[in-house]
């Protein structure tokens, strides 16, 4: 009657890669349950249950405990104190040791053999069913824990599914999850093709844990550059920040811990071998690299390659930066859809904004009067007819004589207010009203 049951074990042992230890406890643990249903007991565990992995057979023994002769209530759990020495005796003789019937007394204790034969057909059925489920619970929790330890690696699987909202990838003997939402817009799959992307995180499920990977985070990149520069590996560059808009352009900032290396160089490669060879995973996604300086302004005027800034003006926290471009080269300081200066600020960090020549601060002095919006060309002729033509010219003569620049203008104190208050929104400036 145990024949399917052993058969059941011999299949996992061939087929699982679980440990011994781990498979006799849930062995134990299934076999136990089991025997308890049988013998119907709440509590207590006289069982022992033993698998011999080379023979592929269980032995189940039972501690029962020895009573005196016709005083047997339970036969399962019970013995006779006659019986218990008469097959100890037996033993005793066919082994070839001594046998002391004074070692068998009432209240002592005796190990019986279980036969399998009492176990039922249900019960076979419920306890292969039970190991089954106790196995593939333990294949999950291995499954979890491997993976688990590989978030942020790169993994080469098949395309074995495509579903409207992601893809199932083949490696190995785990089956991973592609989203769509990591998915690069530009690359399309079929069932079959080779892909290589990063485990990004592991989930736990009522079923097998849910392994997500990605070829749209940033992290992809950085784990290429790992795998394509030995100094990186070998800790002599070290990657600052990336970032990236997937399938179009990435930003990557690395600085040398060796004075004699050109961080830039490295990653680049002999004749952009390197660089070239990242790129043609990423499916000709295009990649600036730069050179890390704790030098702010340094560091923004790289990171707006292939734009050169005219001034970087800091607020006087040090927080924020605006970066002055030339007003024929704002469109590209931008990007399409706003990837350059995106990109930019992932790399020098918050508080970073772009301003065209005519709307800085520092170039005031070069916006006419006349291209002020909403300034009448009353107010305009009259500080004109003063030799006043630009905004900076006003504002200044405002911080310095309030009175003269009323006088001037024949305003009122509230609408002299509300004009300062016009142009200073339209610099962005810190209020001058005083």
């Amino acid at each position: 009657m145990n024949t399917e049951i052993v058969e059941a074990i011999s299949g996992i042992l061939r087929e699982k890669s679980l440990e011994r230890d781990r498979l006799q406890t849930i062995l134990e643990d299934v076999f136990k349950t089991a025997l308890k249903k049988m013998y119907k007991l709440e509590s207590g565990d006289p069982f022992q249950v033993v698998f011999n992995f080379d023979k592929g057979d269980i032995e189940i023994y039972v501690e029962k405990t020895i009573v005196e002769d016709g005083k047997v209530v339970i036969p399962e759990l019970e013995i006779e104190v006659s019986k218990a020495r008469s097959a100890q005796k037996l033993i005793a003789e066919r082994d070839g040791f001594d046998f002391d019937e004074n070692d068998w007394e009432v209240g002592g204790s005796y190990v019986d053999f279980v036969d399998y034969r009492k176990f039922g057909r249900r019960l076979i059925q419920s306890t292969r069913q039970m190991l089954i489920q106790k196995i593939r619970g333990q294949e999950q929790e291995n499954l979890f824990a491997t993976y688990e330890k590989r978030i942020g690696e790169i993994i080469i699987g098949e395309v074995r599914q495509v579903h409207p909202d992601g893809i199932r990838i083949a490696v190995e003997k785990a089956e991973l999850f592609f989203p769509r939402s990591e998915q690069v817009r530009t690359e399309k799959y079929r069932r079959g093709d080779s892909v290589k992307a990063v485990i990004l995180e592991v989930r736990r499920t009522n079923k097998d844990p849910e392994i997500i990977v990605s070829r749209k985070d940033k992290l992809l990149v950085r784990r290429l550059f790992e795998l394509e520069v030995p100094e990186i590996q070998d800790n002599i560059i070290e990657i600052h920040a990336v970032s990236r808009d997937a399938g179009e352009r990435t930003k990557i900032a690395v600085e040398s811990n060796d004075k004699r290396i050109d961080p830039v160089g490295a990653c680049v490669g002999m004749k952009g071998v390197r660089i070239q060879a990242i790129q043609r995973e990423l499916n000709g996604e295009k990649i600036d690299v730069i050179a890390w300086t704790n030098d702010r302004e340094l560091l923004i005027r790289r990171a707006m390659n292939p734009v050169t800034p005219v001034e970087i003006l800091f607020d006087p926290n040090g927080t924020g930066a605006v970066a002055v471009i030339p007003d024929d080269q704002i469109a590209l300081a931008i990007g399409r859809r706003h990837q350059n200066i995106l990109l930019a600020s992932q790399i020098v960090g918050p508080n970073f904004m772009i301003r065209p020549i005519k709307q800085s601060a520092y170039y005031a002095e070069e916006l006419p009067l006349s291209e002020v919006f909403g300034l009448s060309e009353g107010i305009v002729a009259r500080l004109q007819e003063n030799n006043i033509a630009t905004a900076e010219a006003v504002l200044g003569l405002f911080d310095s004589n309030p009175e003269q620049l009323q006088d001037m203008l024949k305003l009122d104190e509230e609408a002299l207010k509300s004009l300062i208050r016009d142009l200073v929104v339209y610099f962005d400036q810190p209020s001058r009203e005083g």
